[in-house]
């Protein structure tokens, strides 16, 4: 894995927020998802197998760029 990969925080701001990661290559697939509860949080990387995260629901996302909100009605 590699450890200089680049983190984010995910943190619910209701109940059921999924975390999905997506895999690298030609094909992107889904690998991994969480569910969240309001509250919680999730410490996400990119390594050498995920080089996207999709986020569903209402949360907070804090990266080294700074933070922003998801936009769910």
């Amino acid at each position: 894995m590699d450890q200089n990969g680049e983190y984010i925080i995910v943190k619910a701001k209701a109940q059921g927020v999924q975390v999905i990661g997506l895999t690298r290559g030609q094909d992107t697939k889904f690998h991994h998802t969480e569910k969240l509860d309001k509250g919680e949080l999730l410490i996400c990387q990119f390594t050498d197998h995920t080089s996207a995260i999709k986020i569903r629901g209402k949360a907070t996302v804090m990266t080294k760029y700074g933070t922003i909100d998801t936009e769910v009605e």
